[in-house]
């Protein structure tokens, strides 16, 4: 079902050069610094788009369990090593591996505009979840649906962080399924697949305000996570070194 992304519209223009990418269900905003920009661009994207769903679908054909698990699978030896690795990074947060695809589609097409142009910056957003590789400060406005703090914090991503992942799942916005009622639950890793996966895991284990702290100090268990956070409602959970900044 298409849903209009319409928090897009407060990407940083002046910052970033954007288009848009889609194919079938991957739906791609892509930005770079302006100077870097070239129209074939989005042809190149485009090509890593639909070469790697094709990999994946007719792979599926074999184990379609893949697609359906959401608990861990263990794909054959047969497997391609875009599902070996969704498998296995997906059972580090105990789900399935689909819940990790928009992060892997993020990061193969963002690691692909890399290998071909000379850019700087890249951030390469697939519905929420994010491959950027930056090279200085980015303020990340969190969009939380109907809760009252949607928009008005700021995930402050300081210099040196370089190429990583941000992920975002909510149950109460956005196609993607969740089993939580979380407005937003924010994970930043180096590896956006593995942020994609605890992401959707945290998410899925919101199911009311009440449970916002409870979730946030599972982070403790997991060094590879950056910074979590996490809006119910009118509640917040912040876990991690970067800075927090309210919004206008």
């Amino acid at each position: 079902m298409f849903e209009e992304r319409t928090y897009r519209t407060q990407f940083n223009t002046g910052r970033f050069t954007g288009f848009e990418v889609e194919f079938k269900e991957t739906d791609l905003w892509i930005g770079v610094n302006p100077d870097s920009f070239k129209p074939e661009m989005k042809e190149i994207a485009f090509s890593r788009i639909k070469s790697l769903r094709k990999k994946l679908d007719e792979y599926i054909k074999t184990e379609p369990f893949f697609k359906k698990s959401l608990k861990p699978f263990h794909p054959s030896e047969n497997a391609p090593p875009e599902a070996k690795e969704m498998a296995s990074t997906a059972e580090k947060a105990g789900i399935g591996p689909m819940a990790t695809v928009a992060g892997l589609f993020a990061r193969e097409i963002g690691k692909e505009l890399k290998k071909n142009f000379q850019t700087e910056e890249i951030i390469v957003e697939n519905g929420g979840d994010i491959f950027a590789l930056l090279n200085k400060e980015l303020v990340l406005s969190v969009f939380a649906g109907n809760s009252p703090l949607s928009e008005r914090i700021g995930l402050a991503i300081p210099d040196g962080m370089s190429e990583f992942g941000i992920c975002t799942s909510a149950g109460t916005i956005g196609p993607s399924f969740s089993a939580g009622k979380a407005d937003a639950v924010v994970v930043i890793c180096d590896d956006v697949v593995l942020a994609d996966a605890f992401a959707t895991a945290f998410g899925n284990k919101v199911k009311s305000p009440n449970d916002v702290e409870k979730v946030i100090n599972m982070a403790e268990k997991y060094p590879e996570i950056k910074s979590l956070l996490i809006i119910c409602e009118d509640q917040i959970g912040i876990r991690g070194d970067f800075e927090i900044r309210l919004l206008k």
